[in-house]
């Protein structure tokens, strides 16, 4: 489910809420904590993958919290959008949905972390890249569960579908801007391009499958993010191995 919707969704049940909260059997905390469980999962997982210098936790958390602020600004600019374009699969999921999200995305983690200082090897745009995605999916799902009165069976759908989905695609974001970073010239440059493309194209083709296969759509999703995860555990491999202080480690471990 896209921002908009899970907004719109929400938006629309909050005038039911005090009716449906004392008649339904439902308990909504849980399942809000079950909606906000998987995004701080998934960041501790990530977190825990930076082999050789961790980050600030306060950093991490503080883009984690970004990630909330940002559904703001992307709900409007894609309510615009839809007024504007309408629903078009095509244009929806890979403009108004995937666009938009990974571009907002990408313009926080551009302005505000590229150059920070903290930023110094490789795996650090990736875990500040799934940081901010997580905190975004992270309301996303919130919002949904808050609107629908889902089950747990229905939030463990989409912790393994949509939300460790934002994380993949933050993955590769986080990735690309880590070779943008550490490269000069012209190679920075397309990797910067790669950083913002590569993500919004994988992330279009997930909306894309969701709103034109009705039916059937598990059979394309499910494989589509075993392919994700095989893909983004490369690059955090990658990522890993080009530490500037993995060389460091090597060496300490030799002299121990």
């Amino acid at each position: 489910m896209t921002c908009i919707s899970a907004m719109t969704t929400f938006v629309a049940s909050i005038t039911e809420t005090a009716v449906q909260t004392s008649e339904s059997t439902t308990p909504i905390l849980p399942l809000l904590t079950a909606a906000i469980a998987p995004g701080i999962a998934l960041l501790v997982y990530f977190y825990l993958k930076d082999r050789y210098d961790y980050e600030p936790i306060h950093m991490v958390i503080r883009i984690f919290l970004l990630g909330f602020l940002i559904v703001f600004p992307i709900l409007i600019i894609q309510y615009g959008l839809v007024q504007w374009w309408g629903n078009s699969p095509y244009v929806f999921s890979f403009i108004i949905s995937a666009g938009v999200e990974e571009f907002v995305k990408w313009f926080v983690l551009y302005h505000m972390i590229y150059n920070h200082v903290e930023f110094d090897e490789h795996y650090d745009g990736i875990l500040y890249a799934v940081a901010v995605s997580l905190g975004f999916a992270t309301i996303e799902n919130v919002l949904y569960a808050w609107s629908n009165y889902t089950s747990f069976s229905h939030l463990l759908i989409r912790a393994l579908l949509p939300v460790s989905g934002h994380a993949l695609f933050g993955v590769i974001m986080g990735y690309y801007l880590g070779k943008a970073k550490f490269s000069k010239g012209g190679r920075s440059r397309r990797y910067l391009l790669y950083s913002i493309g590569i993500p919004l194209f994988w992330h279009g083709v997930y909306d894309l499958i969701l709103l034109m296969v009705t039916r059937y759509w598990i059979w394309f999703v499910v494989p589509l993010m075993i392919f994700l995860w095989y893909y983004g555990m490369g690059k955090v491999r990658h990522a890993n191995a080009r530490s500037p202080f993995h060389s460091v480690n090597r060496e300490e471990e030799i002299n121990m």
